[in-house]
């Protein structure tokens, strides 16, 4: 930790206030919040959604998102005014000396340019490094950030890599020009346990060797406890309490603060293995696929049944959202068939028939960028019972007031809102409510919790889980949140590298998991102990510049993998 007593702040924020507009009214959504941080300092911010932590690490830049303005207080950075410097002065500063990593790196990159293109874009421009020096750089901050293939990884587009790996190409990027000071807003949100290890690792090690001071906004409080040496709590935009984070995770002193350590208390009684020996909802069988020449996926064994929920667990690039893609006819299998009650399902969606498509449905991962932000809510929901079940007028516009009262929401109050006027978790439930519009058989959750706090995400978890025994619904649970498959799945599927390397009931996978990659995966979960990561690198779980060490030859065998 930093020397308090001799360094002399970076960053001072003092009676920080901000107000959103919302048909020309302003409302107060930081209110009056002081900062201070100093270099090789990190401060965790963490609260609910909606409690100001974006808000305030974006103020931290002198930057206010639209719709925002920063109406009161004092943004100094190393003894620079942000809010009285001009636009020119100021642009200097951001990427520069200030940089941002953003937690929707799909939604943050730009799709027409390779990832070296973006990454150099930075330094070159701000007269860091010239361009042959700053490819170089991308090459070995690529390799510290455990991005596989680390010389060549940079000249695809955004689009050609896993989610997990954009969002480590992003933690590089803003680490380009060896920043004063980095804003991370929920960096590891997308990525698995593993593969978050590693980045959490990089993260901490790069940030002690530049002495950069950062602000780590997460709504993961074993995470922030790991590379926060101060925790902030906000609430409603006001301060809950701040202190070292030893005290903080042992004994906050607040309600609320100890109230955000109890939460994700939720899980489903475990039902038994289910013995029927009658069709399953779907049966997937000696499926392969690739992607051009590489094998994404192998010889995948799985069956779906109505009424239960089937974890997908695995590093980012093991083959989760292929099986997706591959289920929904998005992505062609190599070879194998997949039925939908009985009948084989063509290979491609558009040979498929209206009701094939209409019996599964998905529910994406980031509501922010699955939603039309043009289309208000009621047409939102209203287009997959308008076009798989033919309702117009009255019975649609009914249809779409009872799929609202379904997920929570006042129809009155939202039918006829923009996306953009709802928070992170009122999103997620409308993307649920246009799934269930179609009245299918199968839900494909594709990490639908990742991006929400703990406590939305809980309810989430739980509305999930309700309408399941409602509407007797099979889920496919993509996740690499453990705790999230502890709460809500039946059956656990381990993948890795396109292969199932285990497979059953939660309890047994979970408490006695039989595969070492399985066992390497659980123990990457991180806990609250603030000493935690540092342990696990230690005990040279993480090697430099390798990543996790190598699992025992048997790892990635095909297991019995038939589920149900």
């Amino acid at each position: 930790m930093p020397d308090m007593s001799t360094d002399t702040p970076l960053l001072v924020m003092k009676d920080v206030h901000i107000e959103a507009r919302s048909n020309d009214i302003w409302t107060s959504v930081v209110d009056g919040v002081d900062l201070t941080l100093r270099k090789g300092e990190v401060l965790g911010l963490i609260g609910e959604s909606g409690a100001g932590k974006s808000t305030l690490g974006l103020a931290a830049m002198g930057f206010a998102r639209d719709g925002c303005r920063i109406s009161g207080g004092s943004i100094h950075f190393d003894g620079i005014d942000l809010r009285g410097q001009s636009e020119a002065a100021h642009r200097a500063i951001l990427g520069r000396r200030i940089a941002y990593v953003a937690q929707s790196a799909a939604a943050s990159f730009n799709p027409a340019h390779r990832l070296i293109s973006q990454y150099i874009e930075g330094p070159v421009q701000h007269g860091v490094m010239q361009r042959d020096e700053a490819i170089r750089d991308a090459f070995d901050l690529y390799r510290r950030m455990q991005l596989p293939d680390h010389e060549r990884i940079g000249f695809r587009y955004p689009h050609q890599v896993s989610g997990g790996q954009l969002q480590r190409a992003m933690t590089a990027m803003a680490m380009s020009c060896r920043p004063d000071l980095i804003i991370f807003d929920e960096p590891t949100t997308a990525l698995d346990v593993t593969t978050q290890v590693e980045v959490l690792s990089a993260i901490r090690d790069i940030v002690k060797q530049y002495n950069t001071a950062a602000i780590y906004i997460t709504h993961d409080l074993a995470v922030v406890a790991q590379m926060a040496d101060r925790i902030k709590i906000l609430r409603h935009g006001r301060e809950v309490e701040e202190a070292d984070t030893a005290e903080m995770v042992n004994a906050p002193r607040e309600d609320y603060s100890r109230s955000l350590w109890a939460v994700r208390d939720y899980s489903r009684p475990e039902r038994p293995e289910v013995t029927s020996t009658g069709k399953p909802l779907l049966a997937i069988r000696n499926v392969s696929a690739a992607y051009g020449h590489v094998l994404c996926l192998q010889d995948i064994n799985l069956d779906f049944r109505n009424g239960r929920t089937v974890a997908i667990v695995g590093e980012s690039g093991s083959g989760k959202s292929t099986l997706a893609r591959v289920i929904t006819g998005l992505t062609p299998p190599s070879q194998g068939s997949i039925r939908l009650a009985g009948d084989e399902l063509p290979a491609s969606y558009r040979k498929r028939s209206r009701d094939q498509l209409r019996r599964v449905q998905m529910i994406y991962q980031m509501a922010d960028t699955a939603l039309n932000p043009k289309l208000r809510i009621g047409e939102l929901i209203g287009r997959p019972a308008q076009m798989y079940l033919g309702l117009r007028g009255q019975a649609l516009t009914s249809r779409v007031r009872e799929l609202l009262d379904l997920i929570g929401l006042e129809p009155d109050s939202f039918i006829n809102r923009l996306p953009s006027e709802l928070s992170g978790g009122q999103k997620q439930r409308i993307g649920i409510a246009r799934a269930i519009a179609a009245e299918p058989q199968l839900i494909i959750c594709d990490e639908v919790t990742s991006a929400l706090d703990q406590i939305v995400a809980e309810e989430i978890l739980k509305l999930l889980d309700n309408l399941q025994s409602q509407l007797g619904l099979a889920y496919m649970f993509i996740t690499h949140d453990i705790s999230t498959v502890r709460a809500i799945a039946d059956d656990v599927v381990i993948m890795r590298a396109g292969r199932i390397v285990e497979a059953g009931l939660k309890g047994r996978v979970l408490d006695f998991p039989e595969s070492p990659y399985t066992r390497t995966l659980l123990g990457s979960v991180p806990e609250r102990d603030p000493s935690w990561l540092t342990r696990l690198c230690s005990s040279r779980l993480i090697q430099p510049g390798r990543g996790l060490s190598a699992a025992p030859s048997n790892v990635g065998k095909e297991a019995d993998t038939t589920i149900g």
